[in-house]
């Protein structure tokens, strides 16, 4: 008699038999999506993986400046490492980015709502300016009015002031655990009545799901849950659907001397899992969107006790 338990409460999507589909899909089989637009690609190599991502962001840097038009991207802060290659191939090209205009995905919140300050150290406002814009040379970089973060006392508007420069020309981002695309959770579908009510939800101030406190607790926190503040304010589907391209990166190993990965399967529920309210980056298969995933993340999803 076959062992099939329920699944957790706490969790939102609660479909076992797709999760069961999902979960089968090898890695030889993981790039083929019904639709050509959403693109799914794996890249083995993490000093490639990186160097790409870094590469995409400027390269899109460049198209602008030889169009003489603004480049506007929401950047996210996860993955990372990108930044740092980013920043170097700017100082090395002597690219002026006075004309990038960037809108941070997210930022914390303590339990009434009010957001991290940049100087807290574990601020996004914080990372982005370590990992980047700092990098970049003085006379290079985006002036601080182009450098967006979302906050408290702009949140109400964070959606229109995307809308105002024309939406974004790329929205880049990862997939959390629970199947968020920046602090857009999981539990959120439970606000809509429909797919489309979802897909049109606006900038806002957000409880984090307890999968997003462990997993940032985990990576980011040295792992205190209890240093993870409880609320984020974050960009919306509206935001994200509303780009003009998505470019989502998958690097989620639990670091670099173990083959442990804690999203070999949301990256195929997401991207190949039902468009649902309860799967949050389900909605980028509509959409046309790069998904690039880290080769150890592609590895099958198995059972192997560590």
């Amino acid at each position: 008699m076959a062992f099939m338990p329920a699944l957790a409460k706490f969790i939102d999507f609660q479909d076992a038999e797709e999760c069961a589909r999902v979960r089968a899909i090898t890695k030889e089989e993981i790039t083929q999506h019904d639709n050509p637009d959403f693109q799914i690609r794996v890249v083995e190599d993490s000093a490639e993986f990186y160097g790409r991502f870094a590469t995409d962001i400027v390269l899109r840097l460049i198209e602008a400046r030889e169009e003489g038009r603004e480049c506007v991207l929401i950047l996210p802060v996860g993955p990372v490492p990108q930044f740092a290659i980013a920043a170097e191939m700017i100082n090395r090209m002597g690219l002026d980015c006075s004309h990038l205009v960037t809108f941070n995905m997210d930022e914390y919140a303590d339990e009434d709502g009010n957001t991290a300050p940049p100087e807290w150290e574990g601020s996004f406002a914080t990372a982005m300016m370590q990992n980047l814009f700092s990098r970049i040379d003085e006379d290079l970089r985006p002036p601080m009015e182009k450098i967006l973060f979302p906050s408290s006392d702009n949140i109400g508007d964070y959606s229109k002031m995307i809308e105002d420069y024309g939406g974004a020309d790329c929205c880049y981002g990862g997939i959390g655990w629970c199947g968020h695309i920046a602090f857009w959770e999981s539990h959120l579908g439970h606000d809509y009545d429909s797919i489309e009510d979802y897909k049109a939800a606006r900038a806002q101030l957000v409880e984090l799901h307890p999968m997003t406190i462990m997993q940032n607790a985990l990576h980011s926190f040295g792992g205190d849950w209890s240093w993870v503040p409880p609320k984020a304010v974050t960009i919306a589907p509206a935001d994200i659907m509303g780009a003009k391209h998505r470019s989502f990166w998958l690097d989620g190993m639990c670091g670099p001397a173990t083959d442990m990965s804690w999203q070999r399967f949301i990256a195929r529920l997401v991207a190949h899992g039902p468009v649902s309210k309860f799967i949050p980056g389900s909605i980028l298969q509509e959409a046309r969107t790069d998904y690039t995933i880290l080769g150890g993340v592609a590895d099958n999803v198995e059972i192997a006790m560590s």
